[in-house]
């Protein structure tokens, strides 16, 4: 199949290592075979597909060998999957439930004795895909949904192309939903046609099988190459989609429109519940959204159910010529083109709705095309809506290969709809765990390094959040960045180096978070400084530096955090990291508590400018931190041990001594507080100060 000519493309090489393999066990081959289909994105989709095994195993009751099925289970994902993600059942208990069997009206009805088939109290339930491979009279099954496959089966005449491509060697099956009818179906196939190595789906996917592991393997990439080498041939100096009709912007361009669409976007989508983003303009992307095909192709929505599943049945075209590029229009125009899709959304479930139809999902788009820009996609995470515009592309790469050898072809609406609102993929929503306290959420931490920064980057990622840490420290940033993405992965965590008291920095690093997140929900501004002198020898240098840093950084982020907050429309929440030095003067200290007070006073301002968009601001105040603080890495920690005549090693004692509750103050203890100011537990709390200092009675607020 042609691909732009960056994009993955090309045959896909055998990774298989007879070595690493010699030894293993049928589980262990079975999990070893899917890691690697799964490990690329030409052979099947995240979480798409499904590998299984036959296996002899002892039977924990009556000590005899009993074959039993090792299979993908519910929700899992081949590349990533480990020996607990696969469920077992007993496969002379899978065969007894074909004489339950009423027929293809009741099939749904069939997943409820699935548990009952259970080997050894597996936990892991099993999938709607089970009978496919049960019933396969082969030892070993992969079912993929490689693009160059799938292409085939989306087209109208996807028998013809499968025998043209295939021959004998390869069957075909009309277009049937993933249940028990199918894997009676495939069973039926196989007995007839005991020479095939496998079936294509249409507009599914591919089945293959054989009777050893490896042979499994190199039979599933033998074919997925067949294709590909095919749709190289067939498609060889075709233009795609009809050929460009636009331009694509330069990448900076490109990434400034995305960052002023996204925020807004995302306010329009989030009345309800808090949307994260992702922006994807990579060759293959572009060259579609610029295509003159491009809308009719859209319009007639994905095939494969794995991909509307996770894109919705169809895409939204945003308005946009790079052409003549008017921002200002295209921002005007997309609470139209929203509710339209909303209306049009909504139209498609009154028209296709059943009688135990689950009740309207969320009505808007997932995916978002900007011609000359690249692809949006909006989901209640990151994770998620990364994926889904993985898929998307994959929707791209098929709709390619159709229309060039043939004519795509979507699902048909109605039978789009009953997988979209299939009871059973309900029932499995149903089981999602809670949202997190803070998920959708997107949060920039400023001083991100700190040792307040971190605590705080860690509290709000624990709860679900995106976190952007920003800080100047470059070296201190990727450090805190590498940790916290090793423990809550990459797709919540990002940095941007950033100078509060500069504002093209500033406004640099939101038009980033922008692209990489969608937007803005809170604001921790936390990077500081500290400085210790008597009056008489501060000088204006010093003076400016606490000010530009502590009250103009503080300005700086506010004004542009309101900027889009305002533009989202759907609120926020911004919590100043100030001081006990704001409320309670300190010797020696005139320019850092002068900056400080600055802090806490334009905290008060922006509460009452923020309260009628649904902005609340509110003050954290600590007192000597100093576990991590880089504050104290320098001439402070000297200087206020100094100030009260203590060495180094006594300050935090000293400290502690002079707090009424004779306690050490710590990061956490300031993250703890932050988190609740930024969560929905403070949601009628604004223009307020929490001092996190222990107890001192001059912080005491009047």
């Amino acid at each position: 199949m042609t691909m732009p000519k960056d994009a993955a493309s090309g045959r896909l090489e055998s990774q298989w290592d007879d070595a690493r393999a010699r030894g293993m066990s049928e589980p262990e081959l079975l999990l070893y075979r899917s890691n690697l289909l799964g490990s690329d994105k030409r052979v099947t989709n995240y979480g798409g597909g499904n590998t299984s095994a036959k296996v002899m195993e002892t039977d924990p009751l009556t000590g005899e060998e009993v074959e039993v099925l090792w299979v993908k289970g519910s929700g899992g994902d081949v590349g990533s999957i480990r020996m607990d993600g696969f469920a077992t059942l007993y496969m002379d208990r899978l065969e007894a439930l074909k004489k339950l069997y009423r027929g293809v009206e009741f099939e749904d009805e069939m997943v409820g004795y699935l548990p009952h088939c259970t080997f050894r109290l597996n936990p892991r339930a099993a999938s709607i895909d089970t009978p496919l491979h049960a019933y396969v009279p082969r030892r070993h099954v992969d079912h993929m949904h490689a693009d160059a496959i799938i292409a085939i089966a989306a087209s109208v005449n996807s028998r013809d192309l499968t025998r043209r491509v295939f021959g004998e060697e390869i069957g075909w099956l009309p277009w049937k939903r993933p249940g028990y009818e199918l894997g009676l179906w495939l069973e039926k196939f196989c007995r007839e046609n005991p020479e095939a190595k496998g079936v294509v789906l249409e507009s599914h996917g591919l089945f293959t099988w054989a009777d050893d592991a490896k042979d499994c393997y190199e039979t599933t990439l033998e074919v997925i190459n067949r294709a590909i080498d095919w749709f190289e041939v067939e498609t060889a100096g075709k233009a795609a989609f009809g050929g460009e009709k636009h331009g694509s912007l330069p990448a900076a361009e490109r990434r400034r429109i995305a960052a002023a669409l996204m925020p807004a976007i995302r306010g329009m989508v989030s009345k309800d519940v808090r949307m994260v983003g992702h922006f994807d303009d990579q060759p293959a992307v572009l060259e579609f959204v610029n295509a003159r095909d491009m809308e009719p192709l859209a319009a007639m929505g994905t095939s494969c159910p794995d991909h509307f599943l996770r894109t919705k049945i169809r895409p939204l075209v945003v308005e946009f010529d790079p052409s003549n590029p008017d921002l200002d229009a295209t921002l005007a125009g997309l609470p139209a083109s929203i509710e339209a899709y909303r209306q049009g959304y909504a139209a498609y479930y009154e028209r296709c709705r059943r009688g135990d139809s689950p009740p309207l999902r969320d009505p808007n788009a997932v995916v978002y095309l900007v011609p000359g820009v690249g692809m949006i996609t909006f989901a209640k995470d990151k994770a998620t809506a990364r994926i889904s515009g993985e898929f998307y592309v994959n929707a791209i790469n098929v709709m390619r290969g159709a229309s060039a050898v043939s004519e795509y072809r979507g699902l048909p609406e109605q039978e789009a709809f009953d997988i979209e609102y299939w009871l059973l993929e309900e029932a499995k929503l149903q089981r999602m765990p809670r949202p997190k306290s803070l998920a959708g959420r997107i949060a920039i931490v400023t001083g991100g390094a700190g040792g307040i920064g971190s605590a705080t980057a860690e509290r709000f990622l624990a709860e679900g959040a995106c976190v952007v840490l920003a800080d100047i420290d470059a070296a201190a940033l990727a450090e805190t960045a590498s940790a916290l993405s090793s423990r809550f992965s990459e797709d919540v965590v990002r940095t941007v180096e950033m100078d509060v008291t500069a504002e093209d920095a500033v406004a640099k690093a939101y038009a980033e978070m922008a692209v990489e997140f969608g937007g803005l929900d809170i604001l921790v501004s936390n990077a500081g400084i500290a400085s210790s002198a008597p009056v008489e020898e501060t000088s204006l240098g010093l003076w400016n530096r606490n000010m530009a840093i502590l009250s103009t950084g503080y300005f700086l982020v506010s004004r542009e955090a309101f900027r889009t907050l305002k533009a989202q429309g759907i609120g926020g929440a911004i919590v100043f990291i100030a001081s006990k030095n704001g409320l309670a003067a300190s010797p020696n200290a005139s320019a850092y508590c002068t900056a400080k007070a600055s802090e806490i006073h334009l905290a008060r301002c922006l509460a009452l400018e923020g309260a009628s968009e649904g902005i609340r601001v509110n003050v954290v105040n600590p007192d000597a931190v100093l576990r991590g603080s880089k504050i104290w890495s320098g001439d402070w920690l000297k200087e206020r041990a100094a100030t009260y005549g203590k060495d180094k090693e006594g300050l935090e004692e000293h400290y502690r001594q002079r707090s009424l509750l004779k306690r050490s103050v710590l990061p956490e203890d300031i993250a703890e507080a932050t988190y609740f100011f930024a969560s929905d537990a403070s949601a009628k709390s604004t223009g307020n100060i929490v001092n996190v200092d222990a107890g001192n009675v001059q912080a005491f607020t009047r």
